[in-house]
């Protein structure tokens, strides 16, 4: 910056008298897109952000996991089913709109980064996507693949006596299709038959067929068995299956959170030094945060959680809560001297975007997309609630994907 508080220009350029032929592009770009610390005062407002963004997002993010985990909590099944899906369309849409294309901006081929030094040698926002989504894959893979060698789950069918119920002499139960269905001991594996594994993608993916809400252990009667195979992230806590569905979900879980962490850093570092964008930048961000906090507290609540790690979910929820307020206490700490729009802002922004965005595309569309509606043998057949499920995944997708206007 300049002392007038214009955009200080590069060495050997003269914004006033530019030829077009002679001057280097990316003396242009980066005099064009130089930012500059935009610090405008207004104190007492911008702390007033720092703490309804932290109750809004830990609210909404607390919310999804009061619903499942909490006894006395009890909420209609259609709202907890928005809370879920509406979460993984805004995660899928934060990935390319709020992550992947400022990316772009910050350190893409137009950029002032990217056409400088070896940056310019390369499109290095989808090179670092890329090879994020290739990590998170591997460190999922093994996460599962370590899984399935210590408690020797496989892939072939699942095995509900000992995936939702401690009952014996039943080993596997079928999918009711319906409220008025029962499963009768004709549809009941014989007992006495054992099965060598047990299903991974069951205990991986969490179903959409009931409400959550807490139930007691399954009875067995000899003329029927009614068992809903939705609260399966339920029974899962009393069972021996919690340890091994915990231990394959949470690493894919921290994966996301950390990746959402990221950005959020970045957008209340932001938030703590804009100027004339304040206005409209602040509510905006109350929104995103809040969103994706629904997204996030709606993949924990599907996470059944061991006995010794109760405070964890909790513990996870404040930490998504607290970093966006805290990014924000540090801009302000350095509101006269942080500069969003200088080269090394730009990179550290730039990358971190980068392999944020990777992260929540592989969590957005596998994690979520694939694993619950594609690959999830307890998906509920109940057209009506696909469809509705359907409508909120799409609903949060096309109003994170708004906000990308703004923020």
């Amino acid at each position: 910056m300049s002392d007038t508080g214009e955009p200080a220009a590069p060495v050997g350029f003269d914004p006033s008298s530019v030829d077009l032929d002679a001057t280097d592009l990316r003396d242009i770009i980066c005099y064009m897109t130089a930012g500059g610390n935009d610090y405008d005062g207004r104190l007492g407002l911008r702390i007033s952000a720092l703490f309804v963004i932290l109750i809004t997002s830990t609210a909404t993010t607390l919310f999804p996991v009061l619903a499942t985990r909490v006894r006395w909590v009890r909420i209609p099944l259609y709202v907890y089913l928005f809370a879920r899906y509406f979460g993984a369309g805004v995660i899928i849409a934060t990935a390319f709109i709020h992550l992947l294309d400022p990316a772009y901006d910050e350190i893409g081929p137009a950029s002032c980064v990217g056409l400088t030094g070896g940056w310019a040698e390369y499109s290095w926002p989808p090179a670092i996507a890329m090879t994020s989504v290739m990590i998170i894959f591997l460190c999922d893979f093994g996460a599962e693949w370590y899984v399935e060698q210590q408690f020797g789950l496989e892939h072939e069918h699942i095995d509900v006596e000992h995936t939702i119920t401690d009952v014996d002499g039943i080993e596997q139960l079928p999918q009711k299709d319906g409220p008025g269905d029962e499963i009768t001991p004709a549809t009941v594996t014989a007992p006495g038959r054992k099965h060598s594994h047990q299903s991974h993608q069951f205990l991986h993916s969490a179903d959409q067929d009931g409400a959550p809400r807490k139930l007691p252990p399954p009875k067995v009667k000899e003329e029927s068995l009614k068992l809903d195979i939705e609260d399966v992230d339920i029974l899962l806590g009393t069972s021996a299956a919690t340890e091994r569905a915990f231990r394959q979900q949470i690493a894919a879980f921290l994966i996301l959170e950390f990746g959402v962490i990221f950005h959020s850093v970045i957008i209340g570092l932001n938030l703590g030094v804009v100027g004339d964008e304040f206005n409209t930048l602040y509510p905006v961000v109350v929104f995103h945060q809040a969103f994706e906090g629904l997204g996030i507290g709606a993949r924990l609540s599907v996470i059944p959680f061991p006995t010794r790690l109760n405070w964890m979910p909790w513990a996870l929820c404040l930490a998504y809560g607290l970093t966006t307020p805290v990014s924000i206490a540090i801009g302000l700490g350095l509101a006269t001297q942080y500069d969003s729009g200088s080269f090394t802002a730009s990179v550290v922004s730039g990358v971190l975007d980068s392999v944020s965005a990777g992260i929540l595309l592989y969590t957005g569309l596998v994690e979520l997309l694939a694993r619950d509606f594609l690959f999830n043998p307890s998906r509920t057949r109940d057209r009506k609630r696909i469809l509705f499920m359907l409508v909120c995944l799409f609903l949060g997708t096309i109003i994170m994907a708004l906000l990308g206007k703004w923020a």
